[in-house]
């Protein structure tokens, strides 16, 4: 099966790339190193090379994850509201990431890649809720309110409590404009 690894380029990032696809369509549940390995045809050993376990991959999954919102929300730099959309559109593109990176459970806390990389985009958030002009004694709360807010509308969109919601709608993206425009936040100054 040597072969087969080298006919797909970069497997590891092949693999990573489909475990997001299944998860997107059918949930985390359905991902197993074996089923995975099937699915881009290579041997069974081959997911176990690279990640060791479903663990491993899943955290690898995570960290990829937490990279691509990072470069999402530092390219919004600036004004909260573009980062808060930033964070939106990444749960939107990349739903079999976003499922996971938050997920104690499935992955390796003590991953030095996964803390560095949560840590860094973790960074781009806070320093959009900075740029609003909250007093510091506020901060932490309204960064813990700001992600909470981004954060609760990708999860209530990607478990589909917003169809046939009377606070949702047609159109996911101009919602969350909606919703990002109208925050005013508690010890801010006018910008």
């Amino acid at each position: 099966m040597t072969k087969t690894a080298y006919h797909h380029g970069d497997l590891r990032a092949e693999l990573l790339r489909a475990a997001a696809d299944q998860i997107a369509a059918e949930g985390v549940a359905a991902v197993s190193l074996r089923a995975l390995a099937q699915r881009v045809g290579v041997s069974h050993a081959a997911p176990a090379h690279h990640f060791g376990n479903r663990q491993g991959l899943l955290t690898a999954l995570a960290v990829e994850g937490f990279e691509l919102l990072d470069a999402e929300m530092r390219a919004a730099a600036g004004d909260f509201r573009d980062v808060a959309l930033a964070y939106i559109r990444f749960a939107r593109e990349h739903p079999g990431h976003f499922d996971v990176m938050y997920r104690h459970d499935l992955l390796r806390a003590d991953d030095e890649r996964l803390i560095a990389a949560r840590t860094r985009s973790g960074e781009a958030l806070r320093a959009g809720v900075t740029e609003l002009g909250v007093a510091p004694h506020d901060r932490r709360a309204t960064q813990l309110a700001a992600w909470s807010l981004v954060h609760g509308f990708c999860a209530l969109w990607r478990e589909g409590a917003l169809t046939n919601s009377q606070l949702g709608g047609d159109d996911p993206e101009e919602l969350a404009r909606r919703m990002v425009g109208a925050i005013e936040f508690v010890g801010a100054t006018t910008p």
